[in-house]
């Protein structure tokens, strides 16, 4: 459910130009490019933002230590701004189009309070969820002391005793990433392969490798990490750990659109898959965000909800000139 309070517009009653999905940086900047395009739009936001744990964003010039709360904040005065709607809500489900009298297409969207919402266009921007490894204490850290991205909580973990406990192939890289930023890394294999080869170049790199299964994340007196308990009883000392996610597309309530998902390589995860734009396999519904770029930041989310708002716009103009064509021509051949 919604985990911070702010108003909620009321839910319209006409057929809007195009309904967005998920309410963080790829579904606002769409419903932005959307709005200020003169588009009717609504942006469904479930309150549930990946970056929530966090206690503010980096990677994007100007907007980097923002906390990711004021980030959505401003977002939604901005779609406002320009005559957006932004609904607090999850959906249930989502009819595939059906055809209009005037050709164009309809989607049906209902929430899980029963409200409906019929829309020409439609926009996921529904995001992602990360699978975390069972190990005992890794949920309580998350977001903290537990991080993934090198680029989002590298500064802040820099010169830091850190551990990575893998996951899968990608851990291997993710070591790496996360060696440029202290000399003092100890890679937990958690029973995932590691050849000579990789282990060489662990040793080069002065990456420290532990085989023995780790059995939980202790806590330190002061709410962060203190270390790992390993199989054997021992204890090992970090201050932060990182954990390559396997990361998956919200897919909630979407069935009924049938779009299309993939797994990608390694047990990364699984997105929705996408096209130039973010355009799908599905007429009239567009994906954007970490719903179908599993790594993307903030930035680059942003950046493609902008250009997969722009797209909708561009089909939504020729539509609409379809349309008055017809009607033009109709009453042409009538009188």
């Amino acid at each position: 459910m919604q985990t911070s309070a702010y108003v909620s517009d009321a839910l319209p009653g006409e057929t809007m130009d195009a309904v967005v999905i998920g309410g963080g940086a790829a579904g606002l900047n769409g419903a932005l490019m959307l709005a200020r395009s003169r588009r009717s739009v609504v942006v469904i936001d479930s309150g549930m933002p990946r970056n929530a744990p966090a206690k503010a964003m980096h990677g994007f010039i100007v907007l980097d230590s923002m906390p990711p709360t004021e980030i959505l904040e401003r977002g939604r005065e901005q779609v406002r701004q320009y005559g957006g709607r932004v609904v607090v809500g999850e959906v249930a489900s989502a009819k595939p189009a059906v055809p209009s009298a005037d050709g164009d297409l309809r989607f049906t969207i209902t929430l899980a309070d029963g409200r409906t919402i019929t829309a020409r266009r439609v926009l996921v921007a529904t995001g992602l969820r990360d699978v975390l490894p069972d190990v005992p204490g890794i949920a309580e850290h998350w977001g903290h002391s537990v991080v993934h991205c090198p680029y989002c909580h590298g500064w802040e973990v820099r010169d830091e005793p850190l551990g990575v406990l893998a996951t899968g192939p990608a851990s291997i890289h993710h070591a790496l990433l996360f060696r440029q930023l202290t000399d003092d890394l100890v890679y937990f294999s958690r029973g995932t392969a590691l050849d000579e080869n990789t282990r060489a170049r662990f040793a080069a790199r002065g990456i420290r490798i532990v085989d023995i299964p780790v059995e939980e994340v202790v806590k330190a007196d002061d709410g962060g990490v203190a270390g790992v308990r390993l199989a054997d009883g021992a204890f090992m000392a970090r201050r932060f750990l990182a954990v390559a996610t396997q990361m998956r597309a919200r897919t909630e309530g979407l069935d009924g659109l049938k779009l299309p998902l993939e797994d990608l390589p390694d047990g990364m995860g699984r997105r929705f898959a996408s096209g130039m734009a973010g355009t799908t396999e599905v007429p009239g519904v567009w994906v954007a965000g970490n719903a179908t770029d599993l790594t993307a930041q903030v930035g680059a989310s942003a950046a493609a909800g902008a250009l997969a708002g722009s797209h909708i716009n561009a089909l939504l103009a020729t539509a609409d000139t379809d349309a008055a064509l017809a009607a033009a021509q109709s009453g042409t051949a009538t009188a």
